[in-house]
């Protein structure tokens, strides 16, 4: 049970007007429910908590594991081998997979990654802050050697710096990373405005942490800030020609994660549901 709700098996066809709610796919696998280690981000409940708001207008997808040549491609088999040694390989790649899934659709249409565990502070050889694999490097690397994008750029709008992102993409010569530094919650969306203004890439993908929401650790953002952050990603993509995406990294507060997360995809797909929500 879903915090006292029927979970919806994946893979079942949506109805007409089912179909008709729907704003957004959603990739996701029933195995991050999965309680995979003692973390804040492997809480027990916090997938639930989102589920529990998007699953009425979202489409669930289900998200396959990367393959090991799509994770070997940003990192080296010692740190492979230590991922598997701490018992985490299956979810890691999943996670890494799902992130995949959602840059690929994010190609044809806005799209948004419920994954754990999250990636941002894994570098090719390292990792820290809950993560394992990088999951957006891999994503944007797959697409990059598909022949799929020439130009990428990551927005990283978690509360902590997503150094992993950086140490890997920044001398890639395709990918721009930006994670947005202020503090100030006025500022903050300035920046993100100023960025997306400027922002020129074939996709745009946003490294989307919720930590740094009021009830939250970082205690900065309201929940509508993250329509707006969605809204100028779509945006920006759009001006562009081309694709968007999101995939979860931090937030931790269970009670506001799934109000936030439902914002950010009301924002990428530009319709709201809060009137239907009431």
């Amino acid at each position: 049970m879903i915090l006292g709700r029927e979970r919806k098996p994946l893979g079942v066809e949506p109805t007409r007007r089912d179909e008709e709610r729907m704003i957004m796919k959603v990739i996701f696998h029933e195995a991050f429910y999965q309680v995979y280690s003692s973390d804040p981000a492997a809480a027990e409940g916090r997938m639930e908590a989102v589920v529990q708001v998007v699953e009425p207008v979202v489409e669930f997808v289900q998200a396959e594991p990367a393959s090991s040549v799509d994770i070997s491609a940003v990192h080296p088999e010692h740190r492979i081998e230590w991922v598997k040694r701490q018992g985490v390989y299956e979810m890691a790649a999943l996670a890494a997979g799902g992130a995949i899934g959602a840059a690929q659709l994010g190609l044809e249409e806005p799209c948004f990654g419920l994954i754990r565990p999250p990636g941002h502070h894994a570098s090719a050889d390292s990792g820290w802050g809950f993560c394992y694999f990088n999951n957006m490097a891999i994503a944007l690397e797959k697409l990059k050697r598909d022949g799929k994008i020439k130009k990428a750029y990551v927005l990283d709008i978690d509360l902590h710096f997503g150094d992993g992102t950086v140490n890997i993409l920044k001398n890639s010569g395709y990918a721009t990373v930006h994670n947005v530094a202020s503090h100030d919650r006025e500022a903050y969306l300035e920046e993100v405005r100023e960025e997306m203004a400027r922002c020129q890439a074939d996709i745009i993908g946003i490294s989307a942490g919720f930590d740094n929401h009021e009830d939250d650790w970082g205690g900065t953002l309201g929940t509508d800030d993250y329509r707006e952050i969605g809204s100028l990603g779509r945006t920006a993509a759009e001006r562009n020609g081309g694709g968007g995406f999101a995939i979860l990294e931090g937030g931790y507060n269970h009670e506001v994660l799934g109000r936030n997360v439902m914002a950010l995809i009301e924002g990428l797909s530009e319709v709201s549901t809060w009137q239907e929500r009431g």
